[in-house]
């Protein structure tokens, strides 16, 4: 199966940093026509592509424009997050890495769609080395007249900074990471107001990530027909998907949105290696649900998956074949969210501690159904009562987990067979 290479058709073959490369690959001709368009214009044209975000809930590009674009204010941002802390996710960096000056476009198109001047790319801190590249390549874009003042001589100026993070995964979250742009500490913040209204230095602000961007600039140079044509009509466009575990090729690929799951582990990434099976996959990074071996038969689509329960997120899918333990994955994956939860609520601060223990418990073969019943309780609570997304989508993966390998679960109860545990010398007390 072959993949469809819009956002990844630059990448390997230009000089990343070199602005003059991408201008002769047909770069900055859409933002030459946005220059030229109004600013209901370029959100017409977002809205009638379909574009929707591609870093967490799918949601309507063209909305977040809409909302900055109404709201009246002499200063407003454009902001990238590029941050990418789901763990195993590479989709960012490789575009980050090979292609750059088309998320630039892209925040530049944003800018004179809402009336910003100033972009920031929030980039996560373990991303370090790609910083001298980022200026350099800022750097030829504005000598080349593509960003800065007056660019293309259209009497519209937009400058980009960047800002590395420190680490923090809740730094992915919108408010939070303007917090640690603005050099506080990166906690959320009470919504509303929402960015739109008041964001960035408590201004409106668009914030998109790395992958939506990307998008942009194809669109408005090859028409939002063409855009349609590809993926489905409720989520038009490619994807990128993170391919990570136990599979033969591991990678980032690029398909049409609603490719089946089944043949992008199978047909594209080979299988399971080493004659082992599949046991279980994690669609939508660390904050979705494990599925089994049974549920991998359908369609990788925005809604699709978030109508069975899941998200497709930022694409990552985490292969896991039955030589792992579904419990042991769960308490690594509980883990996470217990050292990264900001500490701000409550139900996060003390719920992922809890979970985590309570599914500790339950891996080490001294739990009771007691336990499971407290897991769904305490679920159910983070899930309402957390202050933002990561209390709220760290309950997700341990509740399908519960939900899908029930048995597995009720093994380590019971002090039953596990061929995992059991080989490590665990559930034996």
């Amino acid at each position: 199966m072959e993949q469809m290479k819009v956002l990844l058709k630059n990448v390997g073959k230009i000089r990343p940093e070199s602005a003059k490369d991408y201008i002769n690959a047909g770069g900055f001709e859409a933002l030459r026509k946005a220059l030229s368009m109004s600013s209901d214009e370029i959100i017409q044209t977002l809205k009638d592509s379909g574009l929707r975000g591609r870093g967490g809930a799918g949601f309507p590009t063209y909305r977040k424009l809409q909302f900055a674009c109404s709201t009246e204010n002499d200063t407003k941002y454009v902001v990238c997050n590029a941050d990418e802390g789901e763990p195993g996710t590479n989709k960012d960096r490789i575009l980050l890495s090979g292609d750059p000056c088309a998320i630039f476009e892209g925040m530049a198109i944003v800018g004179k769609a809402i009336g910003a001047h100033m972009g920031y790319i929030y980039m996560r801190g373990e991303y370090v080395y790609l910083r001298e590249m980022l200026y350099k390549a800022l750097e030829n874009c504005e000598k080349e007249g593509c960003l800065g003042k007056n660019i293309m001589g259209s009497g519209f100026d937009f400058v980009i900074k960047l800002r590395m993070g420190a680490g923090a995964y809740v730094c992915g979250e919108e408010t939070a990471m303007f917090e640690s742009i603005e050099g506080k500490r990166g906690e959320p913040r009470y919504r509303p107001p929402y960015p739109g209204v008041h964001g960035l230095f408590g201004k409106p602000t668009v914030l998109n990530n790395v992958e939506t961007l990307a998008n942009i600039a194809p669109i408005f140079r090859n028409g939002t027909e063409w855009y349609r044509t590809i993926g489905t009509e409720g989520s038009p466009g490619t994807k990128l998907f993170t391919v990570i575990g136990n599979v033969e090729k591991r990678g980032v690929y690029e398909f049409p949105m609603g490719i089946n799951l089944k043949e992008l582990i199978y047909d594209v990434c080979g299988g399971i290696p080493d004659g082992k099976h599949l046991m279980a996959v994690q669609a939508g990074g660390a904050s979705g649900p494990f599925i089994n071996k049974d549920q991998i038969d359908i369609p990788l689509e925005i809604d699709y998956v978030a109508a069975s329960g899941g998200r497709l997120g930022c694409g990552t899918i985490l292969v896991i074949d039955d030589s792992n333990c579904i419990v042991d994955m769960v308490c690594n994956n509980l883990y996470f969210f217990k050292e990264e939860s900001c500490g701000k609520c409550t139900p996060c601060r003390e719920g992922t501690t809890r979970l985590y223990q309570l599914a500790r418990k339950i891996s080490d073969g001294k739990g009771t159904m007691k336990d499971i019943d407290a897991i769904k309780s305490l679920g159910e609570t983070m899930n309402n009562a957390s202050f933002c997304g990561l209390g709220r989508s760290a309950t997700v993966p341990v509740e399908s987990a519960i939900r899908n390998f029930y048995p597995d679960f009720e093994r380590h109860i019971d002090k039953d067979f596990c061929p995992v545990c059991d080989r490590e010398g665990r559930m034996q007390g």
